[in-house]
């Protein structure tokens, strides 16, 4: 018999909503756009340092995915919790952690999130209320659901924001949260960010359902597909998930299409798809870009918007000098934050 042959992976345009997203204000753009460009240049810089040998162990980047987080960040209100996987210094930086902190970490320095002792997939911030950053593959659904389960026994109103990706999605703990989130009502949105190809095998070859929006049907969870893509439509979705969970209607999968430029991590080299697929993707479609656009047609001057990116270059650039001059962590610290 002949081998199946392999079917071309979609790029994140071909499975989202229709419909134009609500228009953003001047002052959204802005915001939108140095909230991404941060992510952006922070991620282009632990790449860097990762191939200079300063940050070792594993460094999964963030670059093309920026909308998810900050849009969703940008529903968001205080208390509300957020908890991703090992792709989370996005995540962080978005949340409002100090960009010093979270490349100390990454180069193991006393001034990092965890001490230098977490590295990239350790890293925590009470005050932000940013949960980590996991390592175990769909780990963290089972720890958001939890939150979400604190904030109903609690009485509040917050939500907790738990991201997957689409290979996680095939995890069975992530069905166990599902049906248990359903059964009590738990205030959870299931943000699956489905960037088509989870640890390097496209969609098409790995999961036999691939509208992940539809994941939690027969646990009675609505879902729905957004354009990952596009900071508006993200934001959007995020609102209407927000109200489902504090009205007390129970959890919400939002299935963000998009897609990372990078591997998998630096040790990737992602030949599972062509460069052609890729820079498509840039073109067409990049966050950032979609923003500075429409900022241009607005007649934001094409010196504020360079003025944006200078100013989030310094601060990337700071944080990557304190990184590597900041000590390493004493040997006293070794049995510190240990439970045992």
């Amino acid at each position: 018999m002949a081998a199946p042959k392999k079917a071309a992976a979609s790029t994140p345009q071909d499975k989202t909503d229709g419909g134009s997203p609500p228009e953003f204000t001047r002052e959204q753009e802005l915001k939108a756009l140095r909230d991404m460009l941060l992510i952006r240049r922070f991620e282009e810089k632990a790449g860097q340092l990762y191939g200079m040998g300063a940050i070792g162990g594993f460094c999964h980047l963030y670059i093309g995915q920026e909308a998810v987080v900050v849009g969703m960040q940008m529903a968001l209100k205080q208390g509300d919790q957020v908890i991703t996987g090992y792709r989370d210094h996005g995540h962080m930086l978005a949340t409002g952690m100090d960009a010093n902190g979270v490349m100390a970490e990454l180069t193991g320095r006393r001034g990092g999130y965890s001490k230098g002792k977490g590295g990239s997939m350790h890293m925590f911030s009470k005050e932000k209320h940013f949960y980590g950053g996991h390592g175990i593959v769909g780990a963290q659904v089972s720890l958001g659901t939890g939150l979400a389960f604190a904030n109903h026994y609690r009485g509040s109103d917050n939500v907790s924001v738990t991201y997957f990706g689409d290979g996680a999605a095939n995890q069975g703990q992530v069905y166990e949260s599902f049906n248990m989130a359903e059964l009590w009502k738990l205030p959870v949105i299931y943000v699956i960010e489905n960037n088509r190809y989870a640890m390097g095998t496209s969609v098409s070859r790995a999961s036999a359902q691939q509208d992940f929006s539809k994941r939690g049907a027969s646990f009675n969870i609505p879902g729905k597909q957004v354009d990952g893509m596009d900071v508006r439509a993200v934001k959007a979705a995020g609102e209407e998930a927000a109200a489902w969970c504090r009205a007390g209607k129970g959890p919400y999968i939002l299935e963000m299409q998009t897609y990372r430029y990078r591997g998998h991590s630096m040790s990737d080299p992602a030949k599972y798809r062509t460069r052609e697929e890729v820079e498509k993707v840039r073109h067409d479609q990049d966050p950032i870009e979609q923003v500075r656009n429409r900022l241009l047609a607005a007649k934001v001057g094409e010196a504020d918007l360079k003025a944006i990116d200078a100013e989030v270059r310094d601060i990337v650039n700071a944080s990557a000098d304190f990184a590597q001059h900041d000590p390493e962590p004493d040997a006293a610290e070794l049995w510190t934050d240990v439970y045992r």
